[in-house]
């Protein structure tokens, strides 16, 4: 009988159960160390057992909280739709930069008139794109053309050129079916102008980012630190930092401050 059996029939046997025939299967050393146990204890003794280190459970695989995707069903379908949303605000944002930056370098391309829309006779309340209803061409580098398809409708895309309020856009009518739009080369103080605008955009569009991101997080009511704030704090941040790098970009090709 190996020793820690030895003190382990000792403590599950009382000083008075276990007899001295027991004993006399022990060695001289493990018989002297189990007398002491049970003279020393009469009690019974529990010995603490530790579990084995092949049957310890590794931490490699434990990923940490911020890197947890997102498990709830419901939270994966909220963080789809704002996804949508937050992307659709940059790209209008995006579009409307692509428009101004246009603007500042002094370019002259059709796009320019991308904003007009026009209220045809007889089509109600319907407006319709300007491209829908003529050309627009470039003379020399500094002239828009516009040329409509049918002669009655020159009146109503005029007045939605005036109505379209672009700066520096003063159409001048050359003949029955064709409108002149000399484009001026911006200055340094219409390019800030621009510039400022654009910042102006860039802040709303941040706001609505937010609100979005709000909406969003009120809607699951999340807990505290949990992953799905966390989650949805890095998509606003992410969408909010392209919109940054798209404003940075106007001002370095337009050289405004």
């Amino acid at each position: 009988m190996s020793l820690p059996s030895a003190v382990r029939l000792a403590a599950s046997c009382s000083s008075r159960a276990v007899s001295r025939t027991s004993l006399r299967f022990l060695s001289p050393t493990q018989s002297s160390f189990t007398h002491n146990a049970i003279s020393r204890s009469p009690k019974t003794s529990y010995i603490r057992l530790y579990a084995s280190k092949s049957k310890a459970k590794s931490t490699a695989d434990l990923v940490p909280g911020s890197k947890q995707a997102l498990t709830s069903e419901v939270a994966r379908l909220e963080y789809g739709k704002s996804e949508a949303k937050m992307n659709a605000a940059v790209e209008w944002y995006r579009k409307e930069v692509a428009g101004l930056e246009t603007r500042a370098s002094g370019r002259v391309t059709p796009p320019l008139l991308s904003p007009v829309r026009i209220e045809l006779p007889g089509k109600g309340k319907d407006l319709v794109k300007l491209e829908e209803v003529a050309t627009i061409g470039v003379r020399d580098g500094s002239t828009l053309i516009i040329t409509v398809f049918e002669e009655h409708n020159l009146k109503a895309v005029e007045q939605a050129l005036y109505a379209a309020k672009l700066p520096n856009i003063v159409p001048q009518r050359q003949d029955s079916r064709t409108i002149k739009i000399p484009i001026p080369r911006p200055t340094v103080e219409a390019r800030n102008a621009l510039t400022a605008t654009a910042q102006r955009m860039a802040e709303d569009t941040r706001v609505q980012l937010r609100k979005i991101q709000q909406a969003s997080v009120k809607k699951g009511d999340y807990k505290k630190h949990s992953v799905e704030l966390e989650e949805f704090q890095k998509l606003a941040d992410r969408n909010t930092a392209e919109v940054d790098k798209i404003l940075a970009h106007m001002k370095k090709s337009t050289g405004a401050r």
